[in-house]
């Protein structure tokens, strides 16, 4: 057998050696985050997207350390996809009928990008994938749909998972959310497409932000075909600017159409002449007694919309300072 060419053992030397020093400390602080995280849904969150450029890019330490920590990451993930995998393998044992086995999932969520999502010009949703509440979806909840014989529009909802969603996003207090966004669990919306890869779904980025999610939190995802049709809301605009539109509530109904629903307590942002606008749904009733709901249809359905005064004309509330006697 011939020897190895002395650089090529002195790399594979220097491989090997730190995995067999660190085994020890390894073995234990998997042990300690074993105990920690009792839950298999669980990814690094120094790894998270999306801070490629100080984590996935730093070589402090050369190469080697690098791709060490390439390799971390890579596997945190894999077995992070195994857990969902795992799990939805065991929904499809355990339904009792086809339409249950296809209708409900465990998804690591990602955002949508508007340079692989958008569909082509021509279409509806050309342009407003982020401006819209459509989602893409694997080919299972498509299969749900046909079997299920569910009605247009198709809605899905995506819920956090007690236990085992990571806590919520601190957004600052400048970032446009709704303040129930802070308590938001669920939220409705359609589909774009159902050409996610399995055990994934991809949401737009205000649905992110409402449900504060980060990417490659775990969710549940599930066809839902009790969302009552709405008959009104009330829409908060961030800025008075909007209001300034001459023609702002033919505009609200033109850009109402991208949403097949609405979630009472999330913001949703619209698009005009290049300017993004924001709005938080203060106010939803279903048809056809006026009811408070926290979700309702808006597609194909007349409903009428109107709004609030705007975030930025409201009257910040004075703290009563309480004097001791």
């Amino acid at each position: 057998m011939t020897p190895l060419p002395p650089p090529l053992a002195f790399l594979l030397l220097t491989i090997s050696l730190p995995s067999a020093l660190s085994s020890t400390t390894t073995s234990s602080s998997l042990a300690k985050s074993a105990a920690a995280k009792s839950s298999p849904f669980y990814y690094d969150p120094t790894s998270r997207y999306p801070t490629p450029s100080t984590l996935l890019l730093r070589r402090d330490g050369g190469a080697l350390p690098f791709l060490w920590r390439k390799w971390d990451r890579a596997k945190s993930l894999a077995l992070l996809e195994q857990a969902v995998e795992d799990h939805n393998a065991e929904i499809v044992a355990t339904s009792s009928n086809l339409v249950d086995s296809v209708s409900y999932r465990r998804c690591i969520a990602l955002p949508l990008d508007d340079r692989l999502f958008d569909p082509p010009p021509g279409v509806f949703s050309h342009g407003h994938v982020d401006t819209g509440d459509k989602m893409s979806l694997s080919r299972n909840f498509w299969d749900a749909i046909a079997r299920s014989k569910a009605e247009v529009p198709w809605l899905f909802e995506v819920s956090r998972v007690e236990g085992v969603t990571s806590p919520r996003v601190p957004l600052p207090p400048d970032e446009h959310h709704h303040p129930s966004s802070t308590t938001l669990s669920r939220a409705v919306g359609g589909a774009i497409d159902f050409r996610s890869p399995n055990n994934f779904v991809f949401l737009p980025r205000w649905m992110f932000k409402s449900l504060g999610l980060r990417p490659f939190d775990v969710v549940d995802v599930r066809l839902v075909t009790n969302t009552p049709p709405g008959s009104a809301v009330r829409l908060r605009p961030h800025t008075s600017k909007f209001l300034d539109i001459g023609n702002h509530q033919a505009v609200l109904e033109t850009e109402l159409k991208h949403y097949s629903a609405l979630t009472l307590g999330s913001t949703i942002p619209f698009d005009y002449r290049g300017e993004r606008y924001h709005f938080d749904v203060v106010d939803l009733r279903s048809a056809p007694r006026g009811e408070r709901v926290n979700t309702a249809k808006v597609q194909d359905c007349d409903i009428a919309a109107e709004f609030v005064r705007a975030r930025d004309q409201l009257k910040p509330k004075r703290k009563t300072k309480r004097k001791d006697e």
